[in-house]
């Protein structure tokens, strides 16, 4: 009786071992696609949001016992190109979620594949969407409007009367030129010109000789990464004494060697990471914003200086937190239809760049948390008081 009992016993314990390894056998890993500009003019972000990635998947590369695979794949800066790679990973690949990418209108192109194929994507840009009519999207990066109406408080506040405007030609230059114009009104600012320049541009003097001959108080800039420098470096060419203004589009290291002394004294909002050593321990976003600089530091060798790294570090954040509570099998339409009602569910995710709470006809999920004021002082970022 006894040896009968022992073979059953060691039966039943190779057959539960085996229903272990069945199952992980057969549990997916969750897959994550990230479309961003590696090479081309925009790759000054695109460099930093995939080394943000890197990060992030170090940080939390495993939920609820699956793993988390990372695809990235380089647009070129070229929005048809970001298209047809948010199709790949989708069809191809087969992600779970998507996220991109190094600008607005790569960034659109994207979503538009991810209404499509009935992919969640996660934007790491300022995309201005309808939600009615894409509810598969949302986005880590500040609305322009909730950035820009900080930057017009701050004009306020030094008493700027007339601003002038120069930005890119694309959907981010309208979209900050188009939150200047609902918020400098209010503040009883007039805004004296509609400049624009092509982001593979090699000047805008024509363009600054004309706002100059205007006399505005200050300057709004609707430019970002590297080719954000040309109108600073054009203005201080002309001696143009007024303010200058720029906004989050520009945080990054690049700009900052591009614009040299140009850009010293410009004001510009940010999210909380950029300064996150200066925040007060109050900040809810002060210990998660440390935590990601060791990771990064750790990843990639180097300190992270900019701010577009942690816009993919957020969106991971959020990713992992829906992922935690999307119910199905990874890989299946139905799961993407349950990480799509998981993020839309997110509420009060901590990140670097803010709080998170997403609703259903909401793209964006941070409030006034999620801004500062930063001005450029000797090449580094500083606290506005």
């Amino acid at each position: 009786m006894n040896r009968l009992m022992q073979t059953l016993t060691r039966s039943a314990v190779a057959a539960a071992v085996m229903t272990v390894f069945a199952a992980s056998a057969l549990a997916a890993d969750l897959k994550v696609g990230l479309s961003v500009s590696l090479s081309g003019p925009n790759s000054s972000l695109g460099v930093p949001y995939s080394k943000g990635m890197a990060a992030a998947q170090a940080y939390k590369s495993e939920i609820n016992g699956r793993k988390v695979q990372l695809i990235v794949l380089d647009d070129g800066s070229d929005p048809t190109t970001a298209g047809r790679n948010a199709r790949k990973l989708i069809e191809e690949e087969k992600c779970d979620v998507i996220m991109g990418t190094s600008g607005v209108p790569a960034a659109i192109a994207m979503a538009q594949v991810a209404k499509e194929t009935k992919t969640p994507m996660i934007g790491l840009t300022p995309i201005l969407l309808d939600a009615a009519d894409n509810p598969w999207v949302v986005t880590v990066a500040q609305p322009t409007q909730l950035m820009i109406d900080a930057v017009v408080e701050r004009m306020k506040r030094n008493n700027v009367k007339t601003v002038g405007y120069i930005g890119f030609t694309d959907a981010w230059g309208d979209l900050v030129y188009t939150a200047l114009m609902k918020a400098a009104p209010k503040a009883g600012i007039t805004v004296v010109s509609n400049e624009r320049y092509a982001r593979a541009d090699a000047s805008v003097t024509g363009q600054v000789l004309k706002i100059v001959a205007l006399k505005p108080d200050a300057v709004m800039t609707g430019g970002a990464g590297t080719p954000g420098a040309l109108p600073f470096l054009a203005l201080q060419e002309r001696g143009y004494k007024g303010g200058v203004y720029g906004q989050h589009g520009l945080i990054n290291p690049d700009f900052v060697r591009v614009v040299g002394a140009a850009g010293q004294g410009a004001l510009m909002p940010t999210g909380p990471i950029i300064v996150a050593e200066q925040l007060p321990d109050s900040n809810p976003t002060k210990k998660i914003g440390l935590d990601f600089r060791q990771v990064f530091q750790k990843v990639n060798n180097a300190p992270t200086t900019d701010a577009f790294s942690a816009y993919s570090f957020d969106g991971w954040l959020v990713f992992a937190d829906a992922a935690a509570r999307a119910k199905g099998e990874p890989g299946t339409p139905e799961f993407r239809v349950a990480l799509r009602d998981a993020i839309f569910s997110t509420k009060e995710v901590v990140g670097t760049h803010g709080v998170y709470t997403f609703k259903p006809g909401d793209i964006s999920g941070v409030d006034e948390r999620a801004r500062v004021i930063v001005k450029l002082e000797d090449g580094k970022w500083k606290l506005a008081p």
